[in-house]
């Protein structure tokens, strides 16, 4: 007899994961406390005082539900990027929006593009909704551009993903480039820019916002979790067109916003005095991370996002003999999933603590390791 299951025959299918094993799930299963929580690509540096200050004024009022329109903070997200307001939608982090993005144009068995090695949490959505990867292989450890579009044009892609900054390899391509992929593709074709990293590369990385808010085919993805700090809050942004932005009030959950988050997503809008400082902070600790894997034998690869990725020289079996070494000193760390990028590991900006902690621990980790 054929057990029966509860569920549709594409979840039945799917194996239970979870994309990024978490330093919490880490430290039960070793036994080993992260010391130094350098593996995630958050903001150890934290959000703004003046954030804090206003999570704590308006605690009390937890009890009542977000505004359902996230009235206030498209109005001050839209008076900071210099656009409208109905060319934002706000989500719980740039990981539910891809899943809302990702649900809105893809069928079971439709063929989405993406990189080779890229961000394992679109991919996740993509099998969620019955999608079909067609994957493209880093090109100089970035995304190829042109093997992205080839792709596209060959599958008839109705998706796209490219992330700029790149995450896991910290590797960018400069703004022409991107409008020019962009305007490029079919209009059939949805892109998802993943800017999730756009407040600390270089500025020449970025595109306008008016170059391409014509594009009812490009959807920008942004996120709180970086260089504010907040990334347990799960505040992120879609820059589109008025009509493609519209489009995710038909499925999103319109009470799914935290209220303390979105209060806090406000006030860290109106300090960019403190993003300018934590931004100067996450550069003085890539250089950091960059000298001290260089002092190691080790080479650093030029990085825009708040991480660095570093080529251990060998193959994924070494790099993660790092890692695991690096945990039992208490120093969290992650690396790239696939090869040929999982020869590197990814290291995150901190505190000068966690800094020090990781500099410690990495001669002894390579000593030990041979």
């Amino acid at each position: 007899m054929t057990a029966f299951s509860r569920f549709t025959p594409l979840v039945s299918a799917l194996p239970s994961t979870v994309p990024f094993v978490g330093p919490e799930a880490i430290e039960r299963q070793r036994g080993l406390v992260a010391k130094a929580r350098i593996g995630a690509n958050e903001n150890g540096f934290g959000p703004a005082p003046s954030v804090l200050e206003v999570m704590r004024e308006q605690a009390g009022d937890i009890w009542k539900y977000s505004d359902p329109e996230n009235y206030e903070l498209k109005q001050a997200l839209a008076a900071h990027l210099g656009t409208s307001s109905a060319n934002i939608a706000i989500g719980g982090g740039v990981d539910e929006l891809l899943g809302q993005i990702v649900r809105l144009v893809i069928d079971p068995g439709a063929p989405v593009v993406t990189s080779f090695g890229g961000y394992p949490t679109f991919n996740f959505h993509v099998a969620g909704f019955g999608g079909r990867l067609v994957t493209v292989p880093y090109a100089g450890d970035r995304e190829d551009l042109g093997g992205l579009l080839e792709a596209v044009k060959r599958e008839n892609a109705q998706l796209v993903y490219l992330a700029n900054p790149d995450n896991p390899m910290g590797s960018w391509w400069d703004a022409d480039s991107v409008i020019s992929f962009a305007r490029a593709l079919p209009e059939t074709t949805l892109l998802v820019l993943d800017e999730a990293y756009s407040e600390t590369g270089p500025a020449d990385a970025l595109p306008s916002i008016a170059s391409l808010i014509d594009l009812p085919n490009v959807i920008r993805t942004r996120t709180f979790s970086k260089a504010y700090g907040l990334a347990g809050a799960r505040v992120g942004y879609a820059i589109s067109t008025p009509g493609t932005a519209l489009a995710f009030d038909k499925i999103r959950n319109h009470f799914g916003m935290n209220r303390l988050a979105t209060a806090a997503a406000l006030a860290a809008v109106k300090d960019q005095a403190y993003l300018r400082e934590v931004v100067a902070n996450i550069h003085a600790a890539r250089d950091r991370i960059a000298a001290i894997a260089k002092a190691n034998g080790l080479a650093p690869l030029p990085s825009a996002t708040n991480f660095v990725a570093i080529d251990a020289g060998r193959d994924g079996t070494y790099a993660k003999a790092i890692v695991d070494g690096l945990m039992q000193h208490g120093v969290f760390i992650r690396m790239p999933g696939v090869a040929p990028l999982n020869r590197c590991i990814r290291v995150s900006v901190g505190p000068a603590a966690d800094m020090d902690l990781f500099e410690s621990a990495l001669p002894q980790v390579l000593k030990a390791i041979g």
